[in-house]
C-alpha cells in the first residue's frame, strides 16, 4: 500500500539558533485521504456501484540521534476515519502501526510495535501494490501486533531479517501464549533483488484481524524482482500445506507523471476436502497518473474467474466469474 510523507514547516529566518534547533526536533505529521468508486459485476448476479474511503490515514513519526551511528525512531498511523460517510464515522477508531525502534550502520534496526511484518514486507508486494487490491494474498497468518523485529545491514547485498510475536498468557482469547516468527532473507545485487522467507504460523490471526486460524503449518515464499530502468518485474510463489498455493507475477512501467502495470495472480485450494484444487485467477490492471508531488488519481481494472460456482455473491446470486472497476484519488502531505 502507499506510503506517505509531509513537509515539515520551516522555522523563520529571524528564530534564534536555540529555538531552530528545537524545531528541527518537532515530529513529523503525515496523512492522507483516499476516495475509491467501483463498479462490481459478478457473471448471472447482477452488478453494484460503491463510493467509499479506501484507506484515510493520520499519522506522525519522528527520530532522534541517541549516540555518534545510533538513531532512536516511532511511528504511529492511525485510520477508521471513514472520510467518505461523515454520519457513519466516529473519527479515528483503528489502529494500522505503532512502533519504537533503535538503528545504526554497523547492527541494522530493531523495532517493537504494530507494524507490516518481515514475511509481508519480504514477500507479499502484489497484494499491497494496488490501491484496491485484488485480494489474493499469501496464506501467513502471524498478525502485525505485538511483535519485536530485526532487519540486519547489508552484508555484500545480503540483509536478513526475523520477527516474533510475543503472547502472553492473559491472551486466552487468542490461543493464549505461543511466540510464531518469521525469517526473510534479501539478496540484491545490481538490478535484481531475491527475497526468501517464512511464517511459524504458530499465533492466531485475531492479533490482527477478524478471521480465526487455519492451521500451523509453515508458510514459504520466494520473490524475485528485476528492475530495467523504468520496467520492474516481479514474480512471486507461496505455499502452505493444507492451505493454499499462490503464483503472481506483476510488471511496472513508469512513463514520467505516469504509471502503468499489468498484474496476474492464481490461487490453488490445497485444504482437505471437496474443494482441494480448486484454483481462482486474477488479472488486474492500473494506470496511475500524478497530479502534483501531493495529489494522483487512477484507474484500476480486476477480471476474476474461479473453480467455485458461488465465490463471488452480491444480493441477487453468485457466479464464478467476477470484474471490478475502480477509480479513485489521493491527497497526501
Amino acid at each position: 500500500m502507499k506510503k506517505t510523507l509531509i513537509a515539515s514547516a520551516i522555522a523563520a529566518a529571524t528564530f534564534s539558533g536555540a529555538v531552530a534547533a528545537q524545531e528541527s526536533n518537532m515530529p513529523t505529521v503525515y496523512g492522507n485521504i483516499q476516495y475509491a468508486l467501483s463498479h462490481t459485476n459478478v457473471d448471472g448476479a447482477g452488478s453494484t456501484v460503491d463510493h467509499f474511503d479506501n484507506g484515510t490515514t493520520l499519522g506522525v513519526k519522528h527520530d532522534h540521534e541517541i549516540a555518534p551511528g545510533i538513531t532512536g525512531f516511532l511511528k504511529m498511523e492511525l485510520e477508521g476515519i471513514n472520510a467518505d460517510d461523515k454520519a457513519a464515522s466516529s473519527g479515528i477508531d483503528k489502529l494500522d502501526e505503532a512502533y519504537i525502534g533503535i538503528k545504526g550502520d554497523s547492527f541494522g534496526q530493531v523495532w517493537v510495535g504494530s507494524d507490516d511484518s518481515t514475511y509481508e514486507s519480504a514477500i507479499d508486494k502484489i497484494v499491497n501494490f494496488h490501491e484496491v487490491g485484488t485480494g489474493i494474498g499469501g496464506s501467513y497468518s502471524t498478525g502485525e501486533g505485538d511483535l519485536i523485529q530485526y532487519m540486519s545491514p547489508s552484508f555484500g547485498g545480503l540483509t536478513l531479517g526475523g520477527a516474533v510475536q510475543v503472547n502472553g498468557d492473559g491472551d486466552a482469547s487468542k490461543n493464549g501464549k505461543s511466540y510464531p516468527y518469521q525469517l526473510a532473507a534479501i539478496y540484491s545485487v545490481d538490478a535484481l533483488e531475491l527475497a526468501f522467507a517464512m511464517d511459524s504460523n504458530d499465533g492466531n490471526t485475531l492479533y490482527s484481524k477478524t478471521t480465526p486460524d487455519v492451521n500451523n503449518e509453515n508458510t514459504y515464499g520466494l520473490r524475485a524482482t528485476y528492475a530495467m530502468g523504468d520496467l520492474s518485474l516481479t514474480g512471486e510463489y507461496q505455499t502452505r500445506k493444507d492451505v493454499s498455493n499462490e503464483f503472481g507475477l506483476i510488471g511496472v512501467y513508469a512513463l514520467g507523471a505516469n504509471q502503468f502495470s499489468l498484474a496476474y495472480q492464481v490461487v490453488e485450494d490445497d485444504s482437505p476436502g471437496a474443494s482441494n484444487g480448486d484454483k481462482e485467477d486474477v488479472i488486474a490492471l492500473q494506470a496511475l497518473h500524478n497530479l502534483s508531488d501531493n495529489m494522483y488519481v487512477y484507474f484500476e481494472g480486476y477480471m476474476y474467474s474461479s473453480d467455485d460456482a458461488a465465490a463471488y455473491s452480491l444480493e441477487s446470486g453468485s457466479g464464478d466469474e467476477q470484474t471490478v472497476a475502480a477509480v479513485g484519488g489521493v491527497y497526501y502531505f
